[in-house]
């Protein structure tokens, strides 16, 4: 019973993720304003990192792991540059 409550309950996980990734991606596309964009983009690499985690967890693999990180990694990185593009104009000094 454990095994297969874990096994709907990381379905169900996935399931949810893809759906806030869709509402978030039409945030990303149809944002007013750059500001809306960079949060949406920030929200769908989140989104992304978890949905990696889950799929990990399904499978047992560690590949998935791994690209959790890398996401999480490169995501940081590409928002606090656009943050500072968006308040400053350039990114390096």
């Amino acid at each position: 019973m454990t095994t297969l409550l874990l096994a709907w309950a990381v379905t169900a996980s996935q399931v949810m993720l893809g759906l806030a990734m869709a509402c978030v991606a039409t945030r990303f596309l149809s944002g007013p304003r750059a500001q809306d964009r960079v949060l949406g983009l920030d929200s769908v690499y989140v989104n992304a990192m978890l949905l990696m985690l889950t799929f990990g967890i399904q499978t047992g693999r560690t590949h998935y792991f791994e690209a959790a990180l890398a996401i999480a990694l490169l995501g940081f990185a590409g928002t606090v540059a656009l943050s500072k593009f968006l308040m400053r104009g350039e990114v390096i000094e």
